[in-house]
């Protein structure tokens, strides 16, 4: 599947960046329990956000640390998705994760990707901030990929 090419044709449309999360979420059902929409993607960076809502509340009505660890974990993977050489694959093999300061807001998480080399083999750690509707840093997260030929 053509990630990119996907939100290209859609992100233009009315409802078309929803659709696009809808698609994603589809193809990988767990992330659509934080009900996330994509604000921007093209290679190099990807960018999602979610609702501050009951469904991702934790006991203290702010947003679930694991619900902002998903956030984090999609938009990397969408954004390796789009930034991989053909030829590569990926698989999640790790996330350090701080929670700077209660996420009490609507959240934003971005992912911003180097190029990488189309012989590149190994641990790729990947940086994601989530912020607060107020511009702060509530989680900060390094999640490591592993990137290898396909076979």
């Amino acid at each position: 599947m053509n990630v990119l090419k996907i939100y290209t044709r859609l992100a233009g449309l009315p409802g078309g960046k929803k659709l696009f999360s809808l698609l994603v979420c589809w193809n990988a059902p767990y992330f659509g329990s934080i009900s996330p929409l994509f604000t921007e993607l093209k290679p190099g960076l990807a960018a999602a956000g979610i609702k501050k809502r009951r469904k991702v509340h934790n006991h203290i009505q702010t947003v679930h640390a694991i619900a902002c660890c998903n956030l984090c974990e999609l938009v990397a993977g969408v954004a390796l998705m789009v930034s991989l050489p053909q030829g590569l694959r990926w698989i999640p093999k790790g996330m350090q994760v701080s929670y700077l300061k209660k996420a009490a807001t609507d959240l934003s998480a971005r992912c911003e990707i180097e190029a990488i080399a189309a012989d590149f083999s190994g641990d790729l750690p990947l940086s994601v901030d989530v912020i607060d509707s107020h511009g702060e840093v509530v989680v900060s997260a390094v999640i490591t990929m592993y990137i290898s030929a396909r076979k």
